[in-house]
Order: C-alpha cells, then structure tokens, then sequence
C-alpha cells in the first residue's frame, strides 16, 4: 500500500483558503474547494473508525464517507485520489511556547551538539554571522549528550569576546551567561540567590555562568526585546514548521506579549495556525478584566483562529536541571531534593482567585512533591469555591507517587503531558530519581487505567513538536 507522507496530508486543510471553486453542492451545504478520495480517513467514531474519503470548504472538513460519495458531493472542486494513503485531521499539540520556538528556529543550534568542543565551536561560528554587540540566544543545549559536566562561562568567553551570550540548556529551566551577558546583568559573587532559583558558583564563589530558575530573570531582563517585525517574522516561522508536522492548533504556554503576536495576526487575517493561549498566573486578575471586556479573543469572541482560554503558573523546575521538586533527593545528587519556583500559599491565593473569577487554570509540575503539592491546592480550592466547569491541568505530571494516580480521576485534573519526553529525559531519567521512582514516571497507561483524563503535546520548543513520534513514545512507554 502506498502511504504518503503524513506532514504532506496535514497541510492540505491549511492551504484551502487560496483555493477558488465553484462546484455543484446541493442547497444548503458547504461549498467543496477539495476532495480527498481512495483513502483511509481516520475519523474518530467510534461506531465508524475509517472511512474512504473527505470533502473539505474552505478550511474545514464538511463531508466524510466513501470515494463515490465524495465525488459526486465534490461537483467541479479539486479531487485527489490518495491511492490508499492514511488521512487524519490535523493534531492539536497541547502545550507549546510558539513564539519562542519561532525565533529558536533562527538561533544557534545546540540540542544536538555532542561534545564539548561542538558546542563551542557552533557558538563561535555563530558568533561569526552575526554584527558585534548582538546577544546570542536560545542554543538549547543538552549536557546530557557530552556526558553530564555542565558548561561554563570558561568555555565561551575566548570565541565571543565582544558578544553578549545567553543561551537555555533544552528544557528552559537552566541557562548559560558569558561572562559579558553577566556583566551586563551584574552578576557577581556578592549576588545573593533568588527564591526559586539559584546561581550555580564555582568552589571559589565565583558564578561559573549557569543560572537556575527564577535567577535567570537576572539575565533574561537585560536580552533586549524583538522588535513587532522580529515577533511577527518568528510567528510566521513557527506556524510553517508545525504545520510541516500535522499540527494545526496548538496551546501556548507563554505571555501577555505573546497574545500582543497573535492579536495582531489575528486582525491582519495571518495566522494558519489556530491559537489557545496561556498567560501567567500570577497575572489572572488581568485577565480577568480582559475576558470582561472581550477583548484578545477572551471569553465570549467569535474569532475561529485565536483566543486566550488559560492562566499558566509553575510548581517546580525541571528534572535535567535538578530543580524538580521530590519527596526524596535525586539519586545522583545527594541532598539535593529539588525547588519550588513558587511557594505553595502564592500559588493557593492565585489559584483561587482565578477559580472565583471563572478562569481557566493550568499549572506545571514535574517531581513527584511538585505534582502532590498541586493537587492538593486544588482540591482545596475547589472545596472552597464549590462546584463549576472548571479545567484544572497539571503541565506535565512527569514524576508521579503511586498514591497521586488515582487523585486525578477524582479530583477532575486532566494530566496534560509530554511523550516525547520519554524519549530524551528517558535516556538518563533512571540514573537521577533511581528504579523504584521510575515505575511512575510517565504514567499514562496508569493513568488511563485510573480513568483520567489525559492529553497530549509536545513541549516546543523543549521537544520537537511531531506528534506522531510522541504517540510512538506513548505506545511504547
């Protein structure tokens, strides 16, 4: 059986729009631009899984059913015969940040680099395309990969001595300064840590040029910011390379500047790529204010392509940079049990506060002390604030105790997680939180077993946004 490629099937649907047609429907449907024929839809009814073909108006699917069907709803519209391919609607990923994945798109590339000297190199080559005075940012490096010594200032001072560097290991929750970004942020040894964060020092006091957390707010306030065109230009990069992979809606997990992007896509009539967007938690009362006036897509728009729906706060850091918060320290550093980027009475007042107002709320969690904290804060915030139809996510619910599987169900909490996760984590997981942890680490089978609901995503610009290797990771868990 022939099958093409899935990538190619998916940006069908997206380039309807410029078609024009003008085929012969009976009164009252949709008018057919495209039809798929000779294929194997996967059409998500459980009382008719497959069928043969597709008729899609406009950006939209308006008939399924067989080939003979299809064709005589298509009249003069486009037909595709597809040769026995597999078609599936477009994915929708869950939980990405969008923005900064566009503009990774066009940064130095590190997630591969496989050894120290790589890894300077590409940032010395970079460096090289670039004017002087430009910041170098994203890399997305994994130490993992050059066997776990984490990078320093040292390394890179010599090959970008007259730009400013700032670079995050893959998962967002470390970073990397040269010493002119530190300088910059005035980062010194006299620099007190920040709750939630932490400035990794050599054994003379010194900052090695890693920062933790919330202490890479020191340095992320001095990147200077894109300019709308920048934004605009990285948007346009994002959605062509989620589209590449099938995605056609995805749930950014960003902020209110990022809203600004999609609002302004939005008016223009730009973006290919429907928009669910997250702002900070801390910020709900802002929102708040915004779903009553109905502006940005809010509560209440009419608008198919955009609208804020949540409010995204965080419990803890992430397992590669030992800031995931567990009951018992990690296996390969003792004493080390992880951190809380937010105290639980912080995160308990904004949670409340957004559940009284109506609001959305998901919140990301990666220990197993981090996702047991969660639910037991919203728990209470329900029992405070009664019954509705709220959404209560956790972002992730990586590491898991055996007795918080279940809690999900019951409590309502959908698990919104990560597969692929399995995939790069899942190559050296076992050595930091040890056997007996792992046996609840990405728990999906046991948390469907447990009746909770789950859903999936990627984690772009963290993890590749290709959902078909991430339900491979899923199925072979």
């Amino acid at each position: 059986m022939k099958r093409t490629p899935l990538a190619a099937l998916m940006l069908i649907p997206l380039a309807l729009g410029c078609r024009a047609a003008a085929p012969t429907t009976p009164p009252g449907d949709p008018v057919i631009t495209l039809a798929l024929v000779n294929a194997r839809v996967w059409t998500g009814n459980p009382s008719q899984p497959e069928a043969e073909a597709v008729a899609l108006a406009g950006d939209r699917i308006a008939h399924v059913g067989s080939t003979a069907d299809i064709r005589q709803r298509a009249g003069s519209a486009e037909v595709i015969d597809l040769e026995g391919a597999f078609v599936v609607p477009g994915f929708i990923d869950t939980h990405v940040h969008f923005i900064d994945g566009g503009f990774r798109l066009a940064s130095v590339q590190l997630r591969d680099a496989s050894t120290r000297e790589e890894f300077v190199r590409r940032i010395q080559e970079f460096a090289q395309t670039v004017p002087p005075g430009t910041w170098i940012t994203g890399g997305d490096w994994d130490h993992t990969l050059w066997g776990g010594e984490l990078p320093r200032r040292d390394w890179i001072d010599a090959v970008t001595p007259v730009h400013p560097v700032w670079i995050n290991r893959l998962d967002g929750h470390m970073a990397l300064a040269n010493s002119a970004a530190l300088r910059i942020a005035g980062v010194a040894r006299d620099v007190a840590d920040l709750p939630g964060g932490e400035i990794i020092r050599d054994d003379s006091g010194e900052p090695t040029g890693l920062l933790k957390d919330n202490a890479m707010g020191l340095v992320n306030g001095k990147v200077p910011e894109p300019s709308d065109a920048m934004k605009d230009r990285a948007l346009d990069a994002a959605m062509q390379y989620v589209a590449a992979q099938g995605v056609t809606t995805v749930h950014n997990m960003g902020s209110w500047d990022d809203v600004e992007v999609f609002a302004r896509a939005s008016h223009a009539g730009r973006l290919g790529t429907r928009i669910y967007a997250a702002v900070p938690l801390s910020s709900w009362e802002r929102l708040r204010d915004t779903v009553a006036a109905g502006t940005y897509g809010a509560a209440g728009s009419r608008d198919p392509w955009f609208r804020i729906g949540a409010l995204k706060g965080f419990v803890d850091g992430s397992l590669g940079s030992h800031t995931a918060a567990f009951y018992e320290p990690f296996d390969d550093a003792p004493g080390n049990k992880g951190l809380l980027v937010n105290t639980p009475e912080d995160l308990h007042a904004w949670i409340s506060g957004a559940d009284r107002a109506g609001l959305h709320v998901v919140v990301h969690a990666i220990g197993d002390r981090a996702n047991a904290t969660l639910l037991d804060i919203f728990e209470r915030t329900a029992a405070e604030n009664g019954p509705r139809d709220r959404r209560f996510r956790i972002e992730h619910a990586q590491h898991l105790a055996p007795a918080d599987i279940p809690r999900f169900a019951k409590l309502g909490v959908i698990a919104s997680m990560q597969p692929y996760h399995a995939i790069d984590d899942g190559r050296w997981a076992g050595r930091v939180i040890g056997s007996e942890r792992i046996k609840t680490t990405y728990a999906f089978r046991s948390l469907l077993d447990a009746d909770a609901r789950v859903a999936f995503g990627s984690d772009w610009f963290v993890a590749p946004p290709t959902p078909l290797e991430g339900i491979y990771a899923a199925v072979t868990r």
